[in-house]
């Protein structure tokens, strides 16, 4: 990791011809794709999407994609825990680390990191924060007003 790393996606949204469902879609990451009867249901449902889609990626041992510009388009963006979650399974992929070379380096089981590296189950901070900096990465939080 070489910079800040934003886990920030921009969203594509098309209509259907018929008008009966507006599609969503990540340019940047591949499979994640919802629908919705309107633009607001779709974009209600596009965190969830984009989190299972990012999970794809850990699952097959795949690169995080990186997010491009917005360039007007609506930019989602992932909860907190799972940013650290992403940012974690990037550090181990970068350098090399398994997660049996993690697990014997913080002295706890596989399974544990095996928890802190699925996106969709409840981790403690202290385990992720304590991970991160094993693998030299400190965590920053930012805190904007919304667009």
């Amino acid at each position: 990791m070489t910079g800040p790393t934003h886990y920030v996606y921009p969203a594509e949204l098309e209509p259907e011809p018929d008008g009966s469902a507006v599609n969503l879609r990540f340019p940047d990451v591949p499979g994640a794709r919802t629908w919705g009867d309107d633009e607001a249901e779709a974009m209600s449902l596009a965190e969830d999407c984009l989190v299972t889609a990012l999970y794809g990626c850990i699952r097959f041992l795949e690169a995080i994609p990186t997010p491009s510009p917005a360039r007007g388009r609506p930019m989602i963006s992932v909860p907190p825990l799972v940013a650290m979650k992403l940012a974690l399974y990037s550090a181990m992929r970068e350098q090399g680390v398994s997660n049996a070379e993690l697990a014997r380096r913080l002295g706890v089981g596989e399974k544990v990191i095996a928890s802190l590296l699925h996106l969709k189950r409840r981790s403690y901070l202290g385990q992720l924060e304590r991970a991160l900096a094993e693998l030299g990465v400190q965590l920053g939080i930012t805190v904007e007003r919304a667009a």
